[in-house]
């Protein structure tokens, strides 16, 4: 059986801010990836139940945020139709990311 492996590194300033976020994964060669923001949600098969982590170094911009967001839920989107079938589901996904992209498109423009 293969084994694959992801390391995150999180750099924090002495109030436990997140200040820098590298990763690394073994299928992906021993390169250092640097992020601004993670968002991991792992199912808990024991608990039945979302876990989560989410960090953004202090450096992200909000409008970044945002799209980050945004851009998790489209993906979500896509991985539901893929692993589901659920086109009704993904739509209605999709449709809140265009929804949600006219809204901070709209903010920005003030």
């Amino acid at each position: 059986m293969k084994k694959s492996e992801i390391y995150f590194s999180i750099a924090l300033d002495d109030q436990h801010v997140p200040e820098a976020i590298s990763w690394r994964a073994t299928d992906a060669g021993e390169a250092i990836h640097f992020a601004k923001a993670i968002n991991i949600a792992l199912w808990d098969r024991n608990e039945a139940g979302t876990m989560k982590i989410d960090l953004w170094t202090k450096d992200m911009p909000v409008n970044e945020m945002k799209y980050f967001c945004i851009d998790t839920i489209g993906s979500m989107a896509e991985s539901l139709q893929r692993a589901t079938n659920d086109t009704v589901m993904a739509e209605k996904m999709k449709k809140l990311c265009q929804e949600l992209m006219k809204h901070v498109d709209e903010e920005e423009n003030k």
